[in-house]
């Protein structure tokens, strides 16, 4: 039996076990002031003794962080294994904001899903749009068949729709670390790019705009002038961001080397987009398996050798200036086929609809009423067939992928012969990023959770669908 010494300091009394070489007892009275917890060694050596203490004295708090939590950017749950404010764990609950999207595409002709698809990430709709149409006419074999001009036009709504979903990425990211006016310049940066949407499609978001075989109708015909003046707008504001930001010693330290991970480990764990592209890798699959004619345009794939925060953010703007490129581009090439076709020429996949842009705002165009309900019964039989059934897709399944704003996209397709797909299923960048939130989280702070998930910038709404 030894003497026994207060772990605090403090004299205390003697107590001795014959069970075990190192026990914890506790004081008389749990009321007691003098009441202690004694520590008794009868044997050992002192590392196994201060081990056990230490396992014995650190306990850890589970926390729960969200779902409804500012900065999880929707509603997500993140539970925190504390030590002090260390990160020793985190795991992710998903599920809060559910959708049943791909579900319900099932009872729906494949016209119909475009609808359901645009809200799944709901600041990048047009990726969305475009992968899930791309998979459709891969399965009715009319790839090669989709006009040049519908083409031109998704490519320039899907760069602008990149831009906006970096700036919101970043300016979310920033304010989430105080710095307010990162997010208000990033949503007027946004709101430039929200308006062209809306000029083309009539609305800001959800546009159901792209279309099996094409798009729902051509641009107005000011569209090209309109965005000739905005994209220096645009730019501007990117580059006022980045001017505030990447040089500012305050955010240069709270985002190096936090939220770091190894390309190795993002491959394992099926990260893609800006994170991986940080890492060093050109993931991309506009360059390595091309869609949409984007091996015809002159752009670069901005890489890193370092992921972490910092430059998942740099990254993000390098993008930027990228799709600028690109978008200068499409507009060129949209002025020399003007008047061209937008839908494919087939009646039996095309759209019937003809709508036009009234006093009213947008809607069928009165040509086309006056044809199908006062001069030919044929077109009114059709134009309601293709509305209420859809066009007949051949029995088969195909993989289609893109290059979303937040890494790879893929739809998987199943058709059986219907009007409406077998089986509708997304892989969404935003899902697949979150899986590496732990091993960038861990072993850091608490307060650099927050700053982990924004460069992620998932949205739950495509994690949820």
């Amino acid at each position: 039996m030894s003497p026994v010494s207060s772990m605090n300091g403090e004299k205390m009394n003697q107590s001795a076990t014959d069970s075990a070489p190192f026990q914890a007892t506790a004081g008389a009275s749990a009321f007691d002031p003098e009441a202690k917890e004694y520590f008794v060694n009868d044997a050992g050596d002192w590392e196994t003794i201060s081990a056990e203490v230490d396992s014995m004295t650190h306990d850890r708090i589970a926390v729960n962080m969200g779902p409804v939590h500012p900065s999880t950017h929707g509603v997500l749950r993140v539970v925190l294994e504390l030590d002090g404010e260390t990160v020793k764990d985190m795991r992710l609950g998903t599920g809060y904001l559910h959708t049943g999207i791909e579900k319900n595409m099932e009872y729906r002709n494949y016209t119909q899903g475009v609808a359901y698809c645009t809200r799944m990430d709901y600041l990048a709709p047009f990726f969305t749009e475009v992968a899930y149409c791309l998979a459709v006419e891969k399965l009715l074999g009319i790839t090669d068949k989709i006009p040049q001009r519908a083409t031109l036009i998704r490519v320039l709504l899907m760069e602008l729709n990149r831009i906006g979903s970096h700036l919101v990425a970043i300016g979310t990211g920033a304010n989430e670390m105080g710095a307010t006016t990162m997010l208000t310049i990033g949503f007027r940066g946004r709101e430039e790019i929200l308006r062209i949407f809306e000029h083309v499609s009539g609305l800001r978001m959800n546009h159901e705009y792209i279309r099996p075989g094409g798009l729902a109708q051509d641009i107005p015909a000011d569209t090209i002038q309109m965005i000739r003046e905005k994209l220096p707008i645009i730019k501007h504001d990117a580059e006022e961001m980045q001017a505030l930001v990447m040089a500012n010693p305050i955010f240069v330290k709270r985002m190096k080397d936090v939220g770091y991970i190894s390309l190795s480990a993002g491959l394992a764990l099926g990260l893609t987009g800006p994170c991986l592209r940080a890492a060093g890798y050109p993931l991309d699959m506009r360059k390595m398996q091309p869609y949409c004619g984007y091996e015809t345009y002159d752009f670069d794939v901005p890489t890193y050798d370092h992921s972490d925060c910092y430059t998942r953010t740099a990254i993000r703007f390098d993008e930027m200036y990228e799709s600028l490129k690109i978008i200068y581009q499409v507009l060129d090439r949209l002025e020399g086929t003007e008047g061209q076709p937008v839908m494919v020429d087939d009646p039996h996949i095309a759209w019937p609809a003809k709508m036009s842009l009234g006093s009213d705002g947008q809607g069928q165009s009165p040509e086309h009423v006056a044809e199908i309900m006062g001069s030919s019964m044929e077109a009114l039989i059709h134009h309601f067939k293709m509305v209420t059934e859809g066009f007949r897709v051949p029995a088969g399944q195909v993989f289609q992928m893109i290059e979303h704003a937040k890494g790879v996209q893929g739809v998987h397709l199943v058709a059986d012969g219907g009007t409406r797909p077998y089986r509708s299923h997304f892989r969404d960048p935003s899902y697949s990023n979150l899986q590496s939130a732990s091993i960038i989280c861990e072993g850091g702070l608490i307060a650099d959770v927050v700053v982990a998930l924004g460069s992620l910038d998932p949205v739950l709404g495509g994690v949820d669908r």
